[in-house]
């Protein structure tokens, strides 16, 4: 698997010698946001999938900035937020609300209708934003917290279970090769 994602990231070197990166200096000369290790890999899944669930384009530009601040791998952080989009966003805020209000003890009256996303009209389309961000309020942040939390947590121990298992069974074929 190490060698397959290998063979998907850049090299570091080509990112260097970005000129549109080139004011953040430094900062992406890091080995570990380039480098395919266990905790490198498993940092960087568990900020894609915490990362995921902050609405529209600051997905990835929001991982990419967490990433260089913990020092794990840029592109699998980057890579890992695409787990949301049209198809998947819709289920995964009604799970959030739903924890949400689960936790915060809120009225569970939100139906997936309410959800969904209210038509815009010209003179209105602020307060129409408005009041369907208050409808769902203090449940959906607090839901979408947990589940991010949540999801950054099994994400992270899943990746280090899996590369702790893959390697286990590399040492006993090899052992098994030898005898």
């Amino acid at each position: 698997m190490r060698n397959f994602l290998h063979k998907l990231l850049p090299h570091h070197d080509t990112v260097r010698n970005q000129r549109w990166l080139k004011p953040f200096g430094s900062r992406l000369h890091q080995p570990n946001l380039w480098h395919l290790n266990r905790r490198s890999v498993a940092g960087g899944v568990a900020i894609g999938l915490f990362c995921g669930l902050i609405p529209g384009p600051l997905q990835i530009i929001s991982a990419a900035i967490f990433a260089v601040l913990l020092r794990v791998n840029l592109p699998v952080a980057a890579f890992t937020t695409l787990y949301t989009n049209p198809f998947t966003i819709l289920p995964l805020y009604v799970v959030a609300y739903e924890l949400g209000a689960w936790f915060s003890g809120a009225s569970n009256s939100a139906t997936v209708d309410h959800l969904a996303f209210p038509e815009m009209h010209w003179d209105s389309w602020l307060a129409e934003l408005w009041a369907w961000m208050h409808m769902l309020g203090k449940p959906l942040l607090i839901g979408l917290l947990l589940l991010a939390t949540g999801l950054a947590i099994i994400g992270y121990f899943a990746v280090r279970v899996a590369w702790r298992v893959a390697v286990i069974l590399r040492w006993r074929a090899r052992r098994h090769r030898r005898k």
